[in-house]
């Protein structure tokens, strides 16, 4: 017997993220997809709001979409452009690495074809886990397009045994029978965050098959995440130098909930590194600081890239 389909509309569902965090909303925001070629018969996705030049740019992170920033967006209230990584979201897959390239850099050039159409004069790019060491990357490739550098909860060098909890969850069996059991399953890995976001988080990142079942889209294209290099020590050192080498001011976002992935060694490992970075600590967030307190989150971006 075939489920019964859920009705989607992307653009839709901005009055429940406003709803949930107190943000004024008297009419849906100016939002629009597009795509980028990135090379033949390859495109990466975006999301665009408003139709002034964008001043920001969002990474999401491993397993995610552009959608996980509207929350911060919506605070915000700028101009902007959230990407769908290689991979993920309505994004196609991954290119391969040039020669003694990774796939974080690989990933990094396309980006940077993106942001050359979408947003080239963008004043920071704010990014989130593999959204974070991929802004490295695109610092090192392509610095003029990397004003100022936001990461959230990611350096370089991961502790695997710290992302522990995050990968077990990515390298689940890809497809669910229902997506009641892909909101059971999502709620037990986040306990702290609404029945209604999480489920409009899935709406988001899965997609309903014609025989009713769901399958997360980054799933059409995902390996496992040590093969793309976020866990790789040569990997990480060299993100290491390239964060060292950037002109651009660095601000780090810190969850500090026990799920987050960094520690004080980390941060430790940023000030030798780079005396000059800002750091934030958010107590009330763990990992994913732009669905824990995304409003937080918001008024931190403004203060950093815009002087508040």
């Amino acid at each position: 017997m075939t489920a019964e389909r859920v009705e989607y509309d992307e653009f839709g569902l901005f009055h429940e993220n406003a709803e949930e965090f107190g943000l004024p909303y008297d009419r849906p925001p100016v939002v629009r997809r597009e795509w980028v070629e990135v090379a033949p018969d390859r495109r990466l996705s975006a999301l665009v709001w408003q139709e002034a030049p964008p001043e920001l740019v969002l990474l999401h992170g491993g397993a995610q979409n552009a959608h996980t920033w509207d929350t911060v967006a919506l605070a915000l209230g700028r101009p902007l452009v959230a990407v769908d990584l290689p991979g993920h979201g309505h994004s196609d897959g991954h290119g391969d690495p040039g020669p003694g390239e990774s796939q974080i850099d690989a990933d990094a050039a396309d980006v940077a074809q993106a942001l050359r159409h979408l947003a080239p004069d963008a004043g920071a790019v704010v990014g989130m886990s593999l959204g974070g060491i991929t802004t490295i990357a695109l610092a090192a490739r392509a610095p003029e397009l990397v004003r100022r550098m936001v990461l959230v909860d990611v350096l370089p060098g991961i502790k695997g045994e710290r992302a522990r909890h995050i990968i077990d969850f990515v390298d689940r069996p890809p497809t669910f029978a229902s997506l009641d059991e892909l909101l059971e399953l999502t709620m037990q890995f986040n306990p702290t965050r609404s029945r209604s976001s999480l489920r409009r988080g899935i709406l988001h990142n899965a997609e309903q098959r014609d025989d009713g079942s769901w399958v997360w889209r980054w799933a059409r294209h995902r390996g496992p995440m040590a093969e793309r290099g976020v866990l790789d020590p040569k990997v990480a050192e060299g993100l290491w130098r390239a964060l060292a080498a950037s002109a651009a001011p660095v601000l780090l976002t810190r969850g500090m909930r026990d799920d987050s992935v960094l520690r004080d060694d980390d941060e430790e490992a940023l000030r030798r590194r780079r005396p000059d970075a800002t750091v934030v600590h958010v107590a009330g967030a763990g990992h994913s600081v732009q669905g824990d307190t995304p409003v937080e989150l918001a008024s931190i971006i403004e203060d950093f890239v815009f002087g508040g």
